[in-house]
Order: C-alpha cells, then structure tokens, then sequence
C-alpha cells in the first residue's frame, strides 16, 4: 500500500498537469471560452485540496475500504474535468 506522502504527491501531480492543460488552452487557443476555462481551473484546484484533506485526514475504521473510496471518488472526479475539458476542445475543431 502506497503512503500517505505518495499519495498526495500522486493528486497534486495529476491536478497540476490538468492546471498547465487549462492553462494552455488560456493562453494559445484563440476563440476558447475563458470563463470556462477559469472555472475548470478554480475545479482542480478544489479537487486538490479536497483530496490531500481526505488522505490527511484517515477516517476511523476499514483503512482499506476508505483508501477505496478515496482512489474511486478521485477517478470519477478526474473524469469529469476531462470530460470537460474533451468537449471545450472539441467545440473548437
């Protein structure tokens, strides 16, 4: 099982390259909605920082069964920003 330490550093590296991606379609994609693009970014952020709280803070209980839901809460999360993303940059094609 992977610590606590690899874990947060596991989200803060998937959420940063998500940021720099957001960040990117800012900054050299003309004609890309930037408020939509302003709000996926403060998303990640939000992401992060709920994530590397629920990892600090380990539930009582079945430690297995929270990691669980943490890794399954986080995928689904991602996947919507993506998601998200996948569509932004498609409008544009």
């Amino acid at each position: 099982m992977a610590t606590r330490r690899d874990l947060k550093k596991d989200v803060t590296y998937v959420t940063n390259q998500l940021f720099a991606e957001c960040m990117f379609f800012n900054s050299f994609i003309p004609d890309i909605d930037k408020t939509k693009t302003d709000n996926l970014m403060s998303n990640i952020l939000n992401i992060q920082d709920e994530f590397i709280t629920r990892i600090s803070h380990t539930e009582p209980g079945s430690v297995k069964v929270f990691y669980k839901t943490l890794r399954s809460d986080f995928d689904q999360e991602i996947g919507k920003i993506t998601k998200e993303m996948n569509e932004l940059n498609s409008k544009k094609d």
